[in-house]
């Protein structure tokens, strides 16, 4: 993992069509399944000149369906700085989050797609807002990543930081989201600064129908992602 730190996150090219990127991320941040791992060389080819996700999809390659789970559950479900829910970074479980995920469902609503509320999932996953850019509205997409952008980095530099600095495999997902991203502006850069030593508002109410599996296991098929229409992940 050492070699992660030296793959640089400033180089972006604006003319890049980022759809291809965010549909492997979307699905590379799926809980691993057979499915997931069956799929491998189809997410591979639509990304294989990036330099963060090949050595993702290498472990998830190498590595038993077993111990990938365990380490995804490690990560994402056992670690409050590295929840792939974006607005518990911004919001933690606080009445406001209910209201922010009312915004992601008519963010949904307004491309047309409409997301399953009977899934064991939120709309604020980093999954499903990936899988929503590359096959749905990557504009409307690119609004949320950037109202979140600090919770995106702090997801990014938790699992940088991961099991003592040894990183996480996934940090590589994440990476490869931000590369897509414009670069941080000062206002931003101080947002992450402030998110890392502060970490999420702590203060528990409750989200109503919504649940907060943020810290909970995840359901045996990972998350479903958007909407009635079932859109499986791939190229755009």
């Amino acid at each position: 993992m050492k070699t992660r730190k030296k793959l640089g996150l400033g180089r972006r090219n604006e003319k890049r069509d980022v759809r291809p990127v965010w549909a492997a991320c979307a699905a590379l941040l799926d809980y691993p399944d057979e499915r997931l791992i069956e799929g491998l060389d189809g997410i591979a080819a639509l990304v294989p000149d990036d330099p963060h996700l090949q050595p993702v999809i290498e472990h998830l390659r190498t590595h038993s369906l077993r111990e990938l789970q365990v380490d995804y559950v490690k990560a994402f479900d056992l670690t409050r700085k590295c929840s792939p829910y974006l607005t518990y970074f911004s919001h933690g479980d606080t009445r406001r989050r209910g209201l922010a995920l009312v915004e992601f469902k008519e963010t949904y609503r307004a491309a047309g797609v409409e997301f399953d509320p009977s899934e064991d999932e939120l709309p604020d996953h980093l999954s499903v807002v990936l899988q929503f850019g590359a096959l749905v509205d990557t504009a409307g997409a690119l609004k949320l990543l950037l109202d979140h952008r600090a919770g995106v980095e702090m997801l990014r530099l938790a699992l940088e930081n991961f099991d003592d600095g040894d990183g996480s495999p996934w940090w590589g997902v994440v990476a490869a989201v931000c590369a897509t991203l414009p670069p941080l502006d000062g206002d931003e850069a101080d947002a992450v600064r402030r998110l890392v030593e502060a970490g999420p508002p702590a203060e528990e109410v409750g989200l109503g129908g919504y649940g907060d599996p943020a810290l909970q296991a995840p359901p045996a098929a990972g998350p479903t992602l958007i909407s009635s229409a079932r859109i499986p992940v791939g190229a755009p």
